[in-house]
């Protein structure tokens, strides 16, 4: 049975419920900070067929699973919910931040 529990606890970190805060944008630009408040950028670039990302105010990238959840806040700073699995996210909740 000790064997088992770090297994135990590394599945049940696998996947982690979180809030954030930060921005979405096209994955082209995700790594400009410049670039990330660009609204008519960022939803020109996901429109064409860029993935949308979303970025954290450290610079933190995710992949965002449910892309059309998100395309609506492109170039937008947002809070949201999300169950994290490495650097994908799964969005059950998106607003946008003040």
């Amino acid at each position: 049975m000790k064997k088992l529990l770090p297994v135990f606890l590394l599945a049940t970190m696998a996947v982690m419920a979180a809030d954030m805060t930060g921005y979405i944008v096209d994955k082209g630009c995700s790594t400009k900070k410049g670039m990330w408040t660009n609204e008519k950028c960022a939803a020109n670039c996901i429109k064409r067929g860029d993935p949308a990302v979303f970025v954290t105010e450290d610079g933190k990238v995710y992949t965002v699973a449910e892309q059309d959840k998100v395309k609506d806040f492109a170039g937008k700073k947002v809070s949201v919910t999300a169950d994290v699995k490495g650097d994908t996210i799964s969005v059950s909740d998106i607003k946008a931040a003040m």
